[in-house]
């Protein structure tokens, strides 16, 4: 299964989870896996932007999504260097362009999402402009497969839960899978690497392990993707702004079931739901996103 990604989690690497032992119910004492949590300072060119708690893993990824969905960096923006010191904690990003972003940084709006997300004020003003793709289609033959896949993977969060998960996904294939102890991280990586990719977001679907929240379609809708999945609920703000946008909103996506809010003239219904398997209750409990997405 894991054949489908270009890229996804690795649950094996030791510098991201640490061994800890305590007891369970029973009183017995117990070995467990707890997912790692360490600052990273990100610099754009010689100005510090932001300190982000993460899990340490693609740092140049995270460095340059967070840039591009606060509007720190543009489509055609040419990136000369991405330095990271990993004894320091500190990436930082340099372009041709010369940057300067003191006073962008005196205003912005802490999001709903967790580990406390950011969004600067003038990200609105561009997500009000973002025309998606009205031709693109999701087939719920698509979606099913996509749930199935994605809950089964190997990741962080089956090893060690306490993570937040999201994927990038064209019709039924899952491509990127990237965690973090926040969702908002977890999307901007995906989001630099579709820019260093020269990745097309037309054609993509979004799948994320948490609510659809007002930050999360905020980020799709910056990305240019048309499609946002989640397993989870949704909260109003994210619904109408999701309905302002033309967005296709899906949530509580789980086994055969799932409630459209918004773009539903995107969804092709090519498969009966009554021949679809429902969600087998080992990932309603605990092997899949059900635990991260609430």
């Amino acid at each position: 299964m894991s054949d489908e990604f270009l890229v996804r989690p690795d649950p094996d690497d030791p510098k991201l989870t640490t061994p800890v032992t305590g007891i369970d119910q029973t009183g017995a004492r117990v070995e467990t896996r707890v997912v790692n949590e360490r600052p990273l300072t990100l610099f754009l060119n010689a100005q510090e932007i932001v300190t982000m708690m993460t899990i340490g893993d693609r740092p140049d990824l995270l460095a340059v999504g967070y840039l591009l969905n606060q509007n720190m960096l543009v489509p055609d923006d040419e990136i000369t260097a991405i330095e990271h010191d990993d004894d320091l904690d500190v990436v930082v990003v340099r372009t041709k362009r010369q940057t300067n972003y003191e006073d962008k940084l005196k205003k912005k709006v802490r999001t709903s999402g967790c580990a406390q997300g950011t969004v600067f004020g003038d990200v609105m003003e561009s997500f009000e402009t973002v025309s998606l793709p009205a031709d693109a289609v999701l087939k719920t033959s698509w979606l099913y497969g996509l749930t199935k896949k994605i809950n089964t993977a190997p990741s962080l969060y089956l090893a060690a839960g306490a993570i937040h998960g999201c994927v990038l996904c064209r019709e039924d294939r899952p491509l990127v899978y990237m965690e973090d102890v926040g969702r908002h991280n977890a999307v901007d990586k995906i989001a630099g690497w579709m820019f260093l990719n020269k990745e097309p977001a037309a054609d993509k679907i979004f799948y994320t392990t948490g609510r659809l929240t007002s930050e999360m379609v905020i980020k799709t809708v910056m990305m240019g993707i048309p499609i946002l999945v989640s397993r989870s609920g949704f909260t109003a703000w994210g619904v109408e702004l999701a309905r302002q946008a033309g967005l296709t909103l899906i949530g509580r996506a789980r086994g055969k079931r799932f409630l459209a809010l918004s773009g539903d003239h995107r969804i092709d219904f090519d498969l009966d739901p009554d021949t679809v398997e429902d969600e087998a209750p080992k990932h309603r409990r605990k092997g899949s996103f059900a635990e991260a997405g609430e």
